[in-house]
């Protein structure tokens, strides 16, 4: 089959670059090459989405299938107008980002959506919206018998610049303290969800291979909070104590939930998301969406995260210095004990 991937040289492009060649396929990658290098054996196309002229060099191939993971509608749009009439089945990676609301568990692909973001170009702060703009753009210019909508989860495994999947192992692994204790907060039931890279891909690739068609959640399976940390914990080998802490006492010091700078990754302290790591997959597993065990895909990410060195940008969690501050305060708090492991 031949493929055609919307990027290609970033994180999940790259990886559906890599699984269509593993599974004997053409793949070309599209893109301006800025973000690294597409797979050896990819064909790679210098475009830059944002002119005119950017699928000329691969408009007049007929493509088995499309994948493309922009967010912004402008490009979305007008690859559709430009490649859809020659593509058999058109892959668009969305997100989760897209629903309304997140309090639900178990809410499948019938879930209410945000309005749709007017206009082509869009910002962080318009990133759901966008995405559904997307979606739409997909759906209209494709057709719905030829278009997949896959609403991703949080993305796992090597490769993660984010930091919200490779935090946890990463500091267990090396904890702050002398001690071996890790900051953890005390939510032990909230739901969290993350599907690895690599299944991910490969199960776009299938989606091609087989004309799939639909919306579907790609998500991980559901797993408590407490679990997903007794999993990092046990690739790391880690022994030390936990030093457990409400939302309250965090919120209190500052410290902010699910990624960025002073962040705890994966902690969602409000009940408004409390489905948010907890919906539905029921329609993409019957479609062939197989999950890896999380301990594989954690421990894969440690690996990945240690081969980075010192020195790499850590987009989220606590710095060491940081979290050996929130230590000694939460000993203070509680009169110097800390919590058993």
């Amino acid at each position: 089959m031949l493929i055609l991937v919307l990027g290609g040289t970033s994180w999940l492009g790259g990886e559906v670059a890599r699984a269509g060649l593993a599974r004997g396929h053409l793949v070309t990658c599209l893109a301006r090459g800025e973000s690294g290098q597409a797979p050896s054996s990819a064909t790679f196309v210098r475009a830059d989405r944002s002119e005119e002229t950017a699928y000329d060099q691969v408009c007049d191939h007929d493509w088995d299938g499309v994948v493309d993971v922009s967010w912004q509608p402008g490009f979305v749009k007008h690859a559709v107008a430009t490649l859809a009439p020659r593509t058999r089945t058109w892959v668009y990676v969305s997100s989760c980002s897209v629903y309304a609301v997140h309090d639900t568990i178990g809410a499948d692909e019938s879930a209410d959506l945000l309005p749709a973001l007017q206009g082509d170009e869009a910002t962080m702060a318009t990133y759901g919206e966008a995405k559904v703009a997307c979606e739409h753009a997909v759906v209209e210019g494709v057709g719905p018998g030829r278009a997949v909508i896959a609403r991703a989860g949080l993305i796992a495994g090597p490769g993660d610049r984010s930091g919200r999947t490779g935090y946890w192992p990463m500091r267990f692994a090396h904890p702050a303290t002398e001690q071996g204790a890790v900051l953890v907060p005390n939510c032990p039931d909230l739901a969290t969800q993350v599907i690895d890279v690599r299944d991910l891909a490969s199960w776009l690739v299938h989606c091609i291979e087989v004309s799939a068609q639909g919306t579907f959640n790609a998500c991980g399976p559901v797993t408590r909070f407490a679990d997903h940390l007794d999993v990092a914990r046990r690739v790391a080998s880690h022994i030390g104590p936990l030093v457990t802490v409400s939302s309250r006492w965090l919120a209190e010091h500052e410290v902010t939930p699910w990624a960025g700078p002073r962040s705890l990754p994966l902690w969602l302290p409000d009940d408004s998301y409390a489905g948010f790591g907890a919906r539905s997959t029921d329609a993409a597993a019957a479609a062939g969406l197989l999950c890896r065990p999380l301990a594989q895909t954690l421990a894969d990410v440690l690996d990945w995260e240690v081969g980075q060195g010192p020195g790499r940008d850590d987009r989220a969690g606590l710095s060491g210095p940081e979290e050996r501050r929130l230590i000694a305060a939460a000993q203070a708090d509680r009169g110097g004990r800390l919590d058993g492991n």
